[in-house]
C-alpha cells in the first residue's frame, strides 16, 4: 500500500495500491467526498498509465493541481 501526501488540494493523502500495473484500492482521505468517491470507483482495475494519461494536468479553479492530478502525480511516483 502506497501513502502519498497531497499538496495543494483539499484532501490531505492518497492512499492505493498498484498490482502488476493496475490501480486498486484507492481512498482519499479529507476533499469532497463525493468527488473521491467518484475517482476511486472510476480508476479501480485501470493500468496505471492509462490513469495517468487521464488524469494529470486537470485543474480544480484557479489552483494548478485537483485530486485526480495528485492521484495521477502519485501513481506516477510510484511506478
Amino acid at each position: 500500500m502506497a501513502t502519498y501526501i497531497t499538496n495543494g488540494v483539499c484532501s490531505k493523502q492518497i492512499t492505493f495500491e498498484i498490482d502488476n500495473g493496475i490501480v486498486k484500492n484507492v481512498k482519499f482521505l479529507g476533499g469532497c467526498n463525493g468527488n473521491a468517491q467518484g475517482i476511486e470507483s472510476l480508476v479501480e482495475g485501470m493500468k496505471a498509465e492509462e490513469v495517468i494519461k487521464k488524469l494529470k494536468g486537470i485543474k480544480c479553479g484557479f489552483r494548478d493541481t485537483s485530486c485526480p492530478d495528485q492521484l495521477a502525480r502519485a501513481i506516477e511516483e510510484n511506478l
